[in-house]
């Protein structure tokens, strides 16, 4: 019984700063450009302010990636908690799914309607600047890649928290850039259904194709395909001949 309790527990506990960091994710975005742009003073697309921007952008993913390394596993991504869940158990599938991904959908709405009271000269959030399948395209195959480069971090490449995570930040800004004048290079449909929410779209096929459909099914992609291309460890193989053994 007390068992149970305590993993109810560490769930609520896990939604709650899924929440917190999707909250904080589109406010960390928001903050960036106001400091480039409003307190620096400098212009949309002048050359110091995006080195500035992209420098305080994987400063950023460095402080989100050690907030979820103490508290183990939250994170501000649906994409993130879905790839890790496809290779789990069904519970914790469901649990993905029907809990910790609203959550940060809700935690994202939260931000930003804060922000546009707040401030509410600040912009619309991304928006798809192509036809839909191209957009969807888009967002599909950076959302693969970045996938498959987190799979492989997580599993392949040896080296402490910090080099892992600096690859992971300039793959995300790289792929980013990449996107970010065709759907903006979002990778994270619960930041865009925040800003779609705000402005009445997020019911829009445009949103829901380009920004929930193409990545999920991108991330699925990735999964398998990297299941059959990456052999498991060793150490899984042998558990694995041990239990069918028994």
């Amino acid at each position: 019984m007390a068992g149970a309790v305590g993993r109810g527990g560490g769930a609520m506990r896990l939604i709650v700063l899924d929440f917190m960091q999707s909250f904080m994710w589109v406010w960390s975005g928001v903050l960036i450009r106001m400091f480039v742009h409003s307190f620096l003073g400098l212009g949309f697309h002048e050359p110091k302010a995006e080195a500035i921007k992209c420098v305080l952008s994987i400063l950023n993913m460095f402080f989100f990636a050690y907030l979820g390394k103490i508290t183990k596993g939250a994170t501000y991504n649906p994409l993130t908690v879905l790839a890790s869940a496809i290779s789990g158990d069904f519970s914790r599938f469901l649990f993905t799914v029907g809990a910790r991904i609203p959550a940060q959908v809700f935690g994202a709405i939260t931000g930003v309607k804060l922000i546009i009271g707040t401030f509410p000269e600040i912009g619309r959030g991304p928006s798809l600047k192509v036809d839909i399948h191209r957009g969807a395209l888009t967002e599909g195959f950076l959302t693969f890649a970045i996938v498959m480069i987190s799979l492989g971090l997580s599993r392949n490449i040896p080296g402490s928290f910090y080099r892992k995570t600096w690859i992971s930040s300039v793959s995300k800004l790289s792929l980013h850039i990449l996107g970010s004048d065709l759907t903006g290079g979002c990778m994270n449909p619960a930041s865009v259904m925040g800003w779609a929410y705000a402005r009445g779209e997020h019911l829009g096929k445009e949103h829901i194709l380009v920004y929930w459909l193409a990545p999920m099914e991108a991330t699925l992609l990735a999964v398998w395909t990297f299941k059959l291309l990456v052999q498991p460890p060793k150490e899984e193989k042998t558990n694995t001949k041990i239990k069918k053994s028994e």
